[in-house]
């Protein structure tokens, strides 16, 4: 049972401009190997600023995400360095982290500090090098190349994540993190009477309707369908390719496409005042799409289903506070660096209904294309996972769609409603609920 209680806002509060980079493999690239995490913010932040049609002037106070400030930019104060790059020298700020969370709850606090009264537009950003550390990343001499970096391998990568979980108590079959990626998938399998072969194609129809979206977006890392990696690979279809070891399973479930591409980007978003709008925004060109709440939960992964429990009082909770209806959702998004995320979390949100949802899933219906969409841009397996910057990603994603501004996957039907649901690192879980003001 949760034990957060959320109210409504004391004012209005909506998003009134996105920004949003590439998802990229910075160091792969000589266009954009050299770039710091300073200049991706910026460049979200100043995207973010020119659709708003405002200036750093209109902006009162920024908030700065990154999940690990420490091993990815050999930085503690990282909101502090980063200002000058686009306009706020000697605004406040705040850095905050919350593991893959970080952009989900970015949004969160930005509203909460304009619903409060205390500032009237924010910049809330996002920004994370997933795919690479400053070079040498296990040397003091580090301040002498500030602007090289090197991939992460994953040795590395899991090192740190480490940081993630309570290592003093931890029980044996739920935590450390290697060992409780099947857990969604076992309990739905279980829960809905469902055979291991139906999940499996479940888990592959999830890959081929991200890789679909993602194919037709042209910030996403991954853009080639699993239908053309099929043909190269002389397979007579996707779904034949992704049955094949070419996608072994990792567990007893999960495939090596189910799980994250990590990699680099940033993202913001300006939130301001409704009421405010007309004097702050006298030429915005769209309509603002207001926060109506913001549910949450923690649990650390010593608990059972901890995802699973802690999307249940997530979504409850934001459904209390706002007074809106599972039914009312026109698009869904789910941070699925773990792929069955968005399939247990529609369902739990009620998008889906309770125990037919893998049937959507493989009938299409959660691609861009379909009447329930799901993850337009890509998701975090096909999208890519820049860490702290991915949900707010996905907010510059389901702002655009909500507008009509995503030229060939707009989806069917202009959506009004809107849900993500954060998770990260077996911490935070976020349900946001956004809905476009005629």
């Amino acid at each position: 049972m949760s034990q957060t209680k959320s109210h409504k806002y004391n004012r209005s509060v909506s998003i009134i401009g996105v920004g949003c980079t590439p998802f990229m493999y910075t160091v792969d690239n000589p266009e954009t190997n050299g770039l710091t995490e300073h200049e991706l913010l910026g460049y979200a932040a100043l995207s973010a600023m020119e659709d708003a049609g405002i200036k750093a002037s209109d902006v009162d106070y920024y908030f700065h995400g990154q999940a690990s400030p420490l091993a990815g930019s050999n930085q503690l104060t990282p909101n502090i360095h980063c200002g000058n790059w686009f306009g706020m020298k000697g605004k406040g700020s705040i850095h905050h982290s919350e593991a893959c969370c970080t952009g989900y709850l970015a949004l969160d606090l930005a509203a909460n500090y304009i619903a409060s009264g205390k500032y009237d537009c924010i910049m809330t950003g996002a920004v994370e090098f997933g795919d690479s550390n400053p070079y040498p990343n296990d040397s003091v001499d580090t301040a002498k190349h500030p602007f090289k970096r090197e991939k992460v391998t994953m040795e590395k990568f899991l090192f740190t994540t480490k940081w993630l979980y309570d290592r003093v108590y931890a029980r044996s079959l739920m935590a450390p993190m290697e060992l409780i990626y099947d857990d969604p998938a076992e309990v739905y399998v279980r829960e809905n009477g469902i055979t291991p072969e139906q999940m499996d194609d479940t888990l592959n129809w999830m890959c081929i309707n991200n890789r679909r979206n993602a194919s037709v977006n042209p910030l996403a890392i991954e853009r080639h369908t699993f239908a053309e990696i099929a043909k190269e690979k002389g397979f007579e279809s996707d779904i034949d390719y992704l049955r094949s070891p070419f996608n072994p399973k990792m567990g007893a479930y999960l495939r090596a496409n189910c799980l994250e591409l990590k990699c680099d980007g940033a993202a913001a978003v300006i939130v301001c005042a409704t009421e405010k709008i007309p004097e702050i925004c006298k030429n915005l060109k769209h309509k603002p799409i207001e926060i109506l709440g913001v549910g949450a939960s923690s649990y650390n992964a010593i608990n059972p289903h901890f995802e699973i429990e802690a999307t249940k009082n997530a979504c409850a909770e934001v459904y209390a506070s706002t007074g809106v209806k599972p039914e009312e959702l026109d698009i869904f998004y789910a941070n699925d660096f773990i792929i069955t995320s968005h399939l247990i979390s529609a369902e739990i949100a009620g998008y889906l209904p309770k125990g037919e949802g893998w049937k959507y899933i493989c009938e299409g219906r959660t691609a861009y294309d379909g009447d329930k969409p799901i993850n337009t841009n890509g998701g975090r397996t096909s999208f890519g996972h820049a860490h702290a910057a991915s949900g707010l990603a996905d907010v510059y994603e389901c702002c655009k769609q909500m507008r009509g501004e995503c030229g060939e996957r707009q989806v069917k039907k202009l959506p009004k409603t809107a849900m993500l649901r954060g998770y990260g690192g077996a911490q935070n879980v976020a349900a946001v609920l956004l809905r476009t003001i005629d």
